[in-house]
């Protein structure tokens, strides 16, 4: 065999290598990310939030709905679902079966896109585009109504397009939402208006994380905003980080803490799913987040020298 074939060849073993490992390793190694975020009041006791999105529910995921389940473990002292929760129109019952102990915590959520509708087979390359130059398509509706019924249910808050006041730990939390600026069904004028000045921590939570929404959030004066949407990128390069964002978010923010102006910080979570058609990730595990809410006389250095991967925080290999 001359040197371009052997070149070929390993280029090829390669490739099938690195899929192999995207499909049926890294998808599934469900991992847990922690920080530490200055964002509270100053004089206020510290607040674990734990950060859940993008679970791209299939009803046959067990492990996935295990390892949900099992962060309560980590008594979280307020549980933020910032959308994307379901695949599959019978995974309603899977996504409540993950949630389960989280739902007897105090919980708040707005939805994303694959709450409301179905995801559909989509040429890759059209994530590579951005994100003002793709067609949105649609799936088949998805019962996310039945799912608001099951969160609320439990004592959770649907922060869609509302301003919510409430107390977690001793502490006051004032809180709003949007619908997904994805879909575009955001209406940031419903939640407008200066923050309770009072409040230990002003949040602010969308699915996508779209620079036209948080800055508002920042203007308003938010401490804290948290969205989903990006999958991290779910296809990273090392050494260069996300491809693309899927919105109009900046590649370095595609996962993890950065600011967003002189006051509000932002969170994104890369997710603990995929879609059932694009079910691949490399070096961007799935992951959930423990954030540790601080008050703001801890500096931004020493905050972003505290944002670290966790262990995997569990075990098992779902079939799905």
């Amino acid at each position: 065999m001359n040197t371009l074939g052997r070149t070929l060849l390993t280029t090829t073993a390669l490739g099938a290598a690195t899929i192999a490992y995207a499909a049926g390793i890294e998808r599934r190694h469900w991992t847990l990310r922690t920080a530490t975020l200055p964002v509270l009041a100053p004089g206020s006791k510290p607040l674990t939030v734990l950060h859940l999105s993008d679970l791209h529910m299939m009803p046959d995921q067990r492990s996935k709905q295990r390892w949900v389940a099992a962060l309560d473990e980590l008594e979280p002292d307020l549980v933020v679902n910032t959308g994307d929760n379901l695949a599959h129109k019978q995974a309603v019952p899977a996504v409540l079966r993950a949630l389960g102990p989280l739902l007897d915590r105090p919980g708040v959520f707005v939805f994303g896109s694959n709450d409301y509708y179905a995801p559909r087979p989509k040429n890759p390359a059209r994530y590579l585009l951005p994100s003002s130059k793709t067609k949105r398509i649609h799936g088949i509706h998805l019962p996310w109504r039945d799912l608001r019924a099951g969160m609320v249910e439990r004592g959770w808050l649907d922060l869609t397009h509302v301003r919510r006041t409430f107390t977690v730990a001793g502490q006051t939390i004032f809180a709003a939402g949007l619908d997904d600026p994805h879909l575009k069904r955001d209406r940031y004028e419903d939640i407008a208006g200066a923050v309770d000045p009072e409040a230990n921590l002003r949040l602010g939570v969308t699915h996508s994380p779209e620079p036209r929404v948080l800055d508002p959030f920042a203007a308003d004066g938010y401490d804290l905003v948290m969205a989903g949407h990006t999958h991290g990128g779910q296809l990273r390069v090392p050494g260069y980080g996300a491809i693309v964002t899927n919105c109009e978010l900046d590649r370095s923010r595609a996962r993890g803490a950065s600011r967003w102006g002189t006051h509000t910080w932002l969170h994104v979570s890369a997710g603990l799913g995929t879609s059932p058609y694009a079910p691949v990730r490399f070096a961007c595990p799935p992951e959930a987040s423990l954030l540790t809410l601080v008050p703001r006389t801890v500096t931004a250095a020493q905050s972003r020298a505290n944002e670290r991967w966790g262990t995997r925080f569990g075990a098992g290999a779902d079939v799905g």
